[in-house]
This record gives C-alpha cells, structure tokens and sequence, in this order.
C-alpha cells in the first residue's frame, strides 16, 4: 500500500522534470460572510488550530483572515468589512464557499508563465509577500467560477499572518486533502477536463457516466483528473438527464454557478473522527441498514469494527488497491452547495463507485426535506 510520505515523494520526483511542477495542496482559501465565527467552527467542530490572523490589528485594513491547521491541511478563512469589498459581492452571490485551491510549486512565476502560454486567464500577476515569519511569491489562474488556483511558492510561515498558539484546538486526526471536488454547468464538464490537460498536463483517472452515478430520479456524470502522482485528484461533475433536479442542479441553482462542491480530507482513523464530531455536533448523511446487508455480502473480509461502521453510518467500498471508509456531512451553511467528506483510504485508490447509489439516496432525502428535488 502507497504511503501518504510515498505519494509526496513521487510527486517531488515527478515536480523536478515538469514543466509545470506542483508538490501539492497548499492551502484552501474560503470566502465567507464571517471569518471569526467560520473559524470557530473549523476549530471547535473540525479540530482545526488557529495558527494565524491577519486583520485591522496586523494592519490589512478591508478583510480579517484566519489561518487553520491540522496535519497537512491549511485553511483560510476570510471575510470582508465593507458590503462593497469584492468578497462581500462573491459571499451575496454563491453564499460562503471555496474561492482559492491553492497549489505549492516550486517557482510561482514560472508556473504563472507556463499557465498563460498554454491559454489560461490570469487572476493575479507573480508578487512577492515577505515580513519577519517567512516569504511567499504568489500567482494565480482563473477556473471554473468564480474559482481560482493560486501558485504558492513559499519559505518559511506564512507571510502577512500574526502567528498564534493555539491551545483550544482538539484534533480529530485529520491528516491530508484527499481530493477537492468541482460542480460545473451541464455541457462544461468535457471543456474543463480539456482545461486540466492543456494547462497543468493532467490525465483523467476515472470517468464515471450517469448509469454509473444514478438512482430512479437523477443522475450525474464525473471524470476525475490528476497530475499522475495521485497528490492532486481533481473530480469535475455536471449534471445528467434525469425524472428529477439532480444534487448538481441544486448546486448550481443556489451556488449561482461552478464552484466547489465537497472537500475531501483524509483521516488516520474515520471512526475515531465520525464519532468525535458527532459528539461536537456534526451531521452526516444517514444510510438505511439494508445497505450494510449488501456491504458485507460483498465484502465478507474487511477487517472493520461493523459495529461501529453501522452505528455511525460510515460508507465502504473496495476496488483491486484495498478498500476505503468514508462519509459526507451535510451541508455547511445554509444554502445547500458546500460540504466535506472524511475519508480513510486502506490501499484503495478509488472514490466509492460501489456506495454511489446509497449515497446518491441519502443525498435525494436531503434534497426532498428542502423541497428542491
């Protein structure tokens, strides 16, 4: 079984003779309506350490941000002080969601350059951010939305941050992103696909059509990309033909267009994590118990406390790697767009084609109570 240090590993391998060479997530940056309570949230709820502040009080006048950090996630959460701030305009629009998936390179400008010869539109120029904790060149490319991937080129902490200690903070063993995942409006799935493997040289590891991803109502069609080393896996989906409004739809229509629409973050032990933010008061989606009968049917061997699995109502799959855990929250605000996954991989590399259809139930129940199905 792969390593997470492994996939790091070959990734940097991989970086030094790309010319367009990423290491990795580096951080995600959300654009929300308020970043003090938002980042509670992350700390109280997720385990999240609030490792920096950058505000009226550091001297960024327009916007106060919260720097959160567990394992080898990094959060950003960031609000506006002025109706008029182009954040405030982006949060009336789509609601609290993913404005940055920023990307660690080695050479920011480099990156940048290479971007826009291969057709890319810019959204911020190469520039340098630099104080006493650390030194950061930045760039970044317009996507999907309003969405953007910034390049980080970084030494040291992050610049423009007040560093903080962070002794409230209880960690739910969260350890990496696993993937992040992209809505887009129908038609355009193919156009970003053709996107990632111009610009960033990616290749489509899956593609899962609506017969694979459907139940009686709706249906969606995915294809997930990736830069070959498996530490960038990017799922783009749109919306299928189906007898009813699909999640994709519900997610367009409110989010007001593409956008992210989960985050996938990789936990060292799910049930461990599950049981410990349901007692912090987070939801999950629910699965009816005929879905287990099916499950250890197929899966007599896993080694799992089934117990447990079925008490929390954790999901499981396996593909020719291993098998996987996982579960996905329920909506993280209240316009029904964004939420996470929590997933624990044991050798599998797959995205739990096998739960598709229990998931897309639940997802449908949810849809139904809301009245948007």
């Amino acid at each position: 079984m792969t390593t997470h240090s492994e996939t790091l590993e070959r990734a940097a391998a991989m970086a030094a003779r790309d010319e367009m060479p990423l290491k990795g997530f580096s951080h995600l940056e959300w654009w929300v309506g308020n970043a003090y309570q938002t980042a509670q949230f992350f700390r109280h709820v997720l385990g999240f350490s609030i490792t920096g502040y950058r505000g009226p009080e550091t001297g960024t006048r327009e916007t106060a941000s919260y720097l959160l950090e567990q394992g080898d996630i990094r959060h950003i959460v960031t609000g506006s002080m002025t109706p008029d701030h182009p954040i405030s305009q982006q949060v009336t629009l789509h609601g609290s969601g993913v404005h940055d998936v920023a990307i660690d390179v080695p050479d920011a400008e480099a990156a940048f350059d290479v971007a826009m010869e291969r057709g890319a539109e810019a959204a911020t120029k190469p520039h340098v951010i630099e104080d006493d904790h650390g030194r950061m060149v930045v760039s970044a490319i317009q996507i999907y939305g309003d969405t953007i991937h910034s390049f980080v080129q970084r030494d040291g902490g992050f610049p423009g941050f007040e560093p903080r200690i962070d002794e409230i903070a209880r960690p739910i063993g969260l350890q990496f992103i696993d993937h992040v995942v992209a809505n887009v409006e129908l038609g355009k799935m193919d156009y970003w696909v053709e996107f990632y493997e111009r610009v960033f040289g990616f290749t489509m590891l899956k593609h899962f059509d609506d017969d694979a991803i459907s139940t009686k109502y709706t249906a969606l069609m995915s294809k997930v990309m990736w830069d070959g080393t498996g530490i960038i896996k990017l799922p783009i989906n749109e919306p299928a033909e189906g007898l009813k409004k699909s999640q994709i739809d519900e997610y367009i229509e409110f989010y007001r267009g593409a956008g992210v629409q989960h985050i996938a973050q990789h936990t060292e032990n799910l049930i461990h994590t599950v049981s410990e933010t349901r007692r912090r008061g987070l939801e999950t989606l629910s699965v009816p118990a005929t879905y287990y009968e099916d499950v250890w049917s197929r899966m007599a061997d896993i080694d799992v406390d089934r117990a447990k699995v079925e008490e929390l109502d954790i999901l499981v799959d396996q593909d020719e790697g291993g098998y996987l855990l996982q579960i996905f929250t329920r909506m993280l605000q209240d316009r029904p767009t964004v939420f996470f996954e929590f997933i624990e991989r044991r050798g599998a590399t797959g995205f739990g084609k096998g739960n598709f259809k229990a998931l897309f139930e639940a997802i449908e129940r949810e849809q139904a109570k809301r009245g948007n199905l």
